[in-house]
């Protein structure tokens, strides 16, 4: 018998909106909830499932870990770990992989190393250059550290007093991030397309900027691309698209496709401020979580998905705008790159993430009253298609609620 909602709630802490629906079971770009109706998943649990669901290779892979050897830690090597970081770097470039299970695990990892290269920079002296410049509407996850880098009101209320040491620029603003640069800063961290916030992407000329920006004052330039790596533009990172190459970057989400996976990058020239007992994770890097991000790599590449984003997004974006201008009193502008959209709203978005629901597409709302398109990188041009139909379906009939 389907458990139903009430079965959750004594148990289950405060801290979500009461769900919508129990999913009981997915396959490729479709879900089907505790009832059996099936949904077209375009929400992709918040860009992470970019296989789609039950991938057969990702599936098999996984299976065959989990027979063999699940967890060790790290006080052994384990030879999906070292798998897993070689193909990363070779996608990336130079340098080394720390392994961690989430995306605020690992921002965490690269706020601790803007604090080494800091005290670096003062001769091994503490608390003497330690400042991170974030940008404003940012979002990095809801650990302290994360939350002192996330400068919005639903996220830090109720926790201050924040970490000391951030400082706040406007997003494609490269004056206002020069502007708050002094001896006492380490790094600049910022999201190379903001997700939780509705999606807006730095430019490549602001990319640019920040690099020569942070050559010039021997600053660590660091990419939060948790939501936005990992294919999900048509490069393996979105920071690829523009030739701009980061100190550090953050990976989460679509590494692992559905097993909680993050990593972390960190070039050459840096990763020896890591040393042994600065940094560490249980299960980081374990021999099943591997597995998975092997897989993920294994299909990305055979199946061609990245090329799979480049050829379907262009006609998908096109289409979108076109949808806009029908009903632009309703939806203003289209954001974003590849299989990663933003589309502006001019009303708060729940009642419309709902009312596609009840269409049967899942989406995921999002900051500034927008709507996210995430769909997996394995969707086709038939998948496209039935999510625009039930968007302009529900979109042309949209009458908001009376006040």
């Amino acid at each position: 018998m389907a458990a139903e909602a009430t079965d959750f709630e004594p148990y289950l802490l405060g801290n979500y909106a009461k769900p919508a629906l129990t999913l009981v079971r997915g396959r490729g770009l479709r879900v089907w909830d505790s009832n059996g109706r099936e949904y077209l998943d375009f929400a992709a649990g918040i860009a992470v499932t970019g296989l789609g669901h039950s991938h057969p290779t990702w599936v098999a892979r996984v299976q065959e870990q989990a027979a063999t050897l699940v967890h060790c830690s790290n006080y052994y090597r384990n030879l999906p770990q070292g798998k897993l970081a070689k193909a990363l770097v070779e996608r990336i470039g130079p340098g080394k992989i720390f392994f961690c299970n989430s995306g605020a695990e690992a921002d965490e990892t690269l706020l601790k190393l803007a604090r080494l290269h800091g005290r670096a920079r003062e001769n091994g002296l503490e608390g003497k250059r330690y400042k991170v410049i974030c940008a404003k509407n940012a979002f990095h996850g809801r650990t302290f550290g994360g939350m002192a880098a996330t400068p919005q009101e639903k996220i830090q209320g109720g926790f201050r007093p924040m970490l000391d040491g951030f400082a706040f620029g406007e997003l494609n603003d490269l004056a206002s991030f020069a502007a708050l640069v002094d001896n006492q800063t380490a790094a600049i961290f910022v999201e190379t397309i903001q997700g939780e916030s509705g999606i807006h992407a730095c430019t490549p000329e602001f990319l640019r900027g920040l690099r020569a920006l942070c050559d010039q004052h021997q600053l660590l330039l660091m990419f939060d691309e948790v939501q936005c790596g990992i294919g999900r533009t048509g490069k393996f990172l979105a920071c690829q698209q523009t030739g701009v190459t980061p100190d550090a970057v953050g990976l989460a989400k679509g590494v692992g496709a559905g097993f909680p996976l993050g990593a972390v990058w960190i070039a050459e020239k840096y990763a020896a401020l890591f040393t042994p007992g600065t940094h560490g994770n249980t299960f980081g890097g374990n021999p099943l979580a591997c597995a998975a991000g092997l897989a993920v790599l294994e299909v990305m590449d055979s199946e061609k998905l990245m090329e799979n984003v480049n050829t379907l997004a262009p006609d998908f974006h096109q289409m979108l705008r076109v949808l806009v201008a029908e009903v632009s009193d309703l939806v203003t502008e289209v954001r974003g790159q590849g299989f990663i959209i933003g589309l502006q709203l001019s009303t708060e978005p729940a009642p419309l993430v709902a009312a596609l629901r009840e269409a049967g597409l899942l989406v995921v709302p999002a900051g500034g009253n927008a709507i996210r398109l995430m769909p997996a990188l394995t969707a086709t041009a038939a998948d496209l298609d039935a999510a625009l139909a039930i968007i302009r379906q529900v979109f042309r009939a949209w009458k908001p609620a009376a006040k």
